[in-house]
């Protein structure tokens, strides 16, 4: 579906068209005076020949790697990068996909046999007077971007490299609540690894940290696209808006340091469970241990005086021999007890 808006740099004001205006009246609005954002949402080939071919051709290596999830459903999105051509600045950039978000934030239970990508691929092409974004799945920031053109339109009038900018904070805003749930996952983690290590404990853990590792992959890549794009390296950014990108390249650093303590803690929180579990099964032989030697001289007691042999004491010639064999075999026990109890050792 391709959803096109035109802010009319004259009129000073802003409204949504539909596709088939877009293709009927093209070369006019090629020439119009207008800041025009297109967004293709999970195009079909149809319209993104239309829009990358003919109303705004591109080289054939972007469109490659615009179109790379429609070629290969099962690959992994491309990772965020930017990249300078004559007429117009490319750039990918992967926001956190929805059935990721939608388990993270507890509503889905689970992605086994599922999509297992924590993010997707968003494309945009960024000219003078032309944005358009590219998306398979839906993207809440550009739904965000679009109600709020909705309301301010005039802020359209800043050019696309702005419109960008706020998409681009929008898709960044939404790795907080992640981080946030990740930091209290392991907190809760980490009250409870050393009381209750279990197989289900370790089994969460390693999925938050592969969880952690998609993250801190998607985040450093998007890093370094955000310092390129706001250090001033590119014509097509304009010198007014790189101070927006550089606020959102310093929540992107903020993040970043806090995928990488959490990527630090799970190692050590997984440490800590292997010596719990470790420290539990030292417990359990050390417990077995002592009531084997407790036990081992009592049978040793019990075996001999079982002997048939005339030199020991039985019932029918010695009335005490059965209590003083029980008290034998008592003592036998308590003396090892004792020594347990004298040494601290229980």
């Amino acid at each position: 579906m391709i959803s096109v808006y035109r802010f009319d740099k004259t009129a000073k004001a802003g409204r949504w068209s539909h596709a088939e205006t877009l293709q009927l009246q093209a070369e006019q609005f090629r020439k119009a005076p207008e800041v025009l954002w297109i967004d293709l949402d999970n195009p079909s080939p149809e319209e993104e020949c239309f829009v990358f071919e003919k109303f705004f051709r591109v080289h054939p290596l972007t469109l490659e790697d615009i179109t790379r999830l429609r070629r290969e459903p099962n690959a992994p999105p491309h990772l965020a990068k930017v990249e300078e051509f004559p007429d117009y600045l490319f750039v990918v950039a992967n926001p956190l996909a929805r059935h990721f978000l939608e388990r993270i934030q507890g509503k889905k239970s689970s992605e086994t046999g599922g999509d297992k990508r924590a993010a997707t691929q968003l494309s945009a092409i960024v000219t003078p007077n032309l944005l358009i974004t590219h998306h398979y799945e839906p993207i809440p920031s550009i739904e965000q971007v679009g109600a709020f053109l909705s309301r301010h339109e005039s802020h359209s009038e800043r050019g696309p490299d702005y419109l960008f900018h706020l998409i681009l904070d929008g898709m960044v805003d939404q790795f907080a609540p992640v981080l946030d749930h990740v930091g209290d996952s392991l907190d809760e983690i980490e009250t409870t690894v050393l009381r209750q290590p279990s197989q289900e404990l370790l089994f969460r853990l390693l999925q938050l940290k592969q969880d952690i590792i998609r993250l801190r992959k998607s985040l450093t890549y998007q890093r370094e696209v955000l310092a390129r794009l706001s250090r001033g390296e590119f014509a097509l950014i304009d010198d007014r808006e790189m101070v927006y990108y550089r606020n959102v390249y310093d929540h992107l650093v903020r993040f970043t340091e806090l995928i990488e303590a959490a990527r630090e803690m799970t190692s050590d929180l997984m440490q800590m469970h292997l010596s719990a579990t470790s420290n539990r099964l030292s417990e359990v032989m050390k417990a077995l241990t002592m009531i084997s030697t407790v036990v081992l001289p009592m049978s040793l007691v019990a075996g001999i005086y079982g002997m048939n042999f005339p030199l020991i004491p039985r019932g029918d010639d010695n009335p005490w021999g059965f209590p003083f064999a029980l008290g034998l075999i008592a003592l036998s026990g308590v003396i090892p007890f004792m020594l347990f109890k004298w040494k601290k050792w229980i």
